[in-house]
């Protein structure tokens, strides 16, 4: 079988090029990591948590990394390959607001049923303030993950129904900058 090619084939380049934010070169160079580091071309949530792991060695990422995960692995095979790595990608990093919205939305809503419950929320909150660990001074009404929660909802339930729809989140962050970092996890900005 032998070494897997470097190269990727024009026609997968063009579809690339196409549903990402990336150049030709940015492309090529992001697939030859993804390769160093997955000579398969696949990653799965384990080594997905160990990278990730990395990033944040004061805290426990494993769980919040396993959310993520599930995010980029649109098709929801178990691993990523590297289309769906650098779509995902292209969005978090290079992505507009309403589009970062949408990917962060995904990963909230756990069933996938087009809302965001507080238990849902919670989940994910619990999830990166376990990552940060201690690392990350909280103000008092968002000291804990069950407030932060509340404070999320309290700001963006506009219907009061419990739940956050789509159009709630995203109306909820573009309106008020906080919630966006509410969202994030990032106490230093408003």
């Amino acid at each position: 079988m032998g070494k897997q090619n470097s190269k990727l084939k024009p026609e997968v380049l063009d579809d690339l090029k196409s549903n990402t934010e990336f150049s030709d070169a940015e492309i090529q160079e992001w697939y030859k990591g993804f390769l160093k580091d997955c000579p398969n071309g696949q990653l799965s949530v384990e080594e997905f948590k160990k990278i990730y792991g990395n990033f944040f060695p004061y805290g426990d990422a494993g769980k919040f990394a396993e959310h993520v995960f599930r995010t980029f692995d649109a098709n929801g095979d178990g691993t990523i390959d590297f289309r769906e790595f650098l779509c995902a990608l292209s969005v978090t990093s290079r992505g507009k607001l309403e589009q970062k919205l949408k990917w962060a939305f995904t990963m909230y809503d756990l069933d996938k049923d087009g809302y965001i419950t507080r238990k849902e929320m919670l989940e994910i909150v619990t999830a990166i303030y376990k990552m940060v660990g201690s690392v990350m001074k909280m103000p008092e009404d968002e000291a804990t993950p069950e407030k932060r929660t509340e404070k999320i909802f309290r700001q963006m339930d506009k219907n009061m129904d419990g739940k956050l729809s789509l159009e709630e989140f995203i109306e909820g962050a573009k309106s008020d900058p906080s919630i966006v970092r509410l969202l994030q996890c990032d106490p230093q900005q408003n």
